[in-house]
Order: structure tokens, then C-alpha cells, then sequence
């Protein structure tokens, strides 16, 4: 019976599937998995090089579309897994780049002596730029980031908290991080300047 149903959802076309995950069809989120899951990875794998990055990229998305699966607005199910495949792999790699600069920041902040005294007042001061970068956040856009990237809240549940759409919450998280990249860039010259100075 269960091969029957197999092969069932094997003919469905794209808006077939779409149409039944609607109705809550676990058999039809079976076969978009089937269809897209290691094609979605790929993607993601190419451009990470990371495999369990990639995984939970891939996963996160498959479980977000069955999450929302009754009020989804998808007219092309291929369309819409890739692209929203590209925009998680770019949200990631963004992500990641300015954790990386906040890590140097932090190992620079470690490995100088604050007991002398001008040395202290420019780690202050670099802190102080840093900090300054989410301080300028939007009102709205630095709550949706603390929660996302301080409390490691999902999108779904900062949707919840701040009473917005999950896309809403996206856009401000991109718009975080691009004008933090920004801060970030002025912050990584200080840096720079000073590790020079001290050398």
C-alpha cells in the first residue's frame, strides 16, 4: 500500500504537490523531500563547503515550508525551494563574517594588557565602535537582531515575539547585517591601525 502511495505522489506535478501540502498531505511533504532535498544540498554544499552547514541550511527550509505549508503564497515550488536556498546560503555567509569580526575582537580585547593605561582607553574605544554598530540599528531591527543573534531565537518564534510576518523578520535581519557590515568595516580599520601601532 505504502509503494502504491509512493509511486501516487511520484506523478504529482509541482502545483499537485503544492496543493496537497495545503491540506496537510504528509505524504506530499515526503515527496518534496524526496525531489528536492540532496539537489537543495548540493547547492548549499558548493557553496559552503561545509556538509552539516549545508544540512541544516537545507533543513531549516524544508521544515519552515512545512510549517507554513497553509498559508504559503507559492505559485512555482522549484522556484521558490532555490531561491530561498541562495538567500539562506547568502544570510549565512553574512552572518558568519561578522561573527568572525567580532571573534577578532574579542581575541584582540584577550591578548592586550589593560593594565597600561593607553592601551585600555583604545580598546574602549574600539568597544565603543562595536557596540555602536547595533546601538544604530533601527529601534525595530536591533530587537529582531539582539533576539536572533544574542538569544539565538529562530525566525518563526522573533515572528511571534515582535508581532511581525516571518518575512518582515527576514528583511530586518538582512538590513541588520548589512548596515553592521558597514560599522563592521570601520571597526576592522580601527582594529587594524591599532595592531600596527602596537607592533
Amino acid at each position: 500500500m505504502k509503494s502504491f502511495s509512493a509511486r501516487l505522489y511520484a506523478s504529482y506535478t509541482e502545483a499537485d504537490l503544492l496543493q496537497a501540502l495545503r491540506t496537510d498531505d504528509e505524504g506530499a511533504f515526503e515527496e518534496v523531500y524526496k525531489r528536492y532535498c540532496f539537489r537543495l544540498f548540493t547547492v548549499a554544499y558548493r557553496k559552503l563547503k561545509q556538509r552539516e552547514e549545508a544540512e541544516e541550511l537545507v533543513q531549516d527550509l524544508l521544515a519552515d515550508l512545512w510549517s507554513r505549508r497553509a498559508t504559503m503564497q507559492i505559485q512555482q515550488l522549484d522556484q521558490y525551494l532555490f531561491s530561498a536556498i541562495r538567500y539562506r546560503i547568502i544570510n549565512y555567509i553574512k552572518s558568519q563574517k561578522l561573527k568572525s569580526g567580532y571573534e577578532f575582537y574579542c581575541q584582540l580585547h584577550n591578548s592586550v594588557s589593560t593594565d597600561n593605561t593607553e592601551n585600555a582607553l583604545a580598546i574602549n574605544d574600539l568597544s565603543a565602535a562595536l557596540m555602536a554598530g547595533v546601538e544604530n540599528l533601527p529601534e525595530k531591527s536591533r530587537q529582531i537582531f539582539e533576539l536572533s543573534r544574542l538569544e539565538h531565537c529562530t525566525v518563526p518564534e522573533i515572528s511571534v515575539r515582535v508581532n511581525l510576518s516571518e518575512k518582515s523578520v527576514e528583511y530586518h535581519l538582512t538590513k541588520s547585517l548589512k548596515l553592521l557590515r558597514s560599522y563592521l568595516r570601520d571597526f576592522l580599520m580601527l582594529t587594524l591601525s591599532f595592531v600596527a601601532f602596537l607592533k
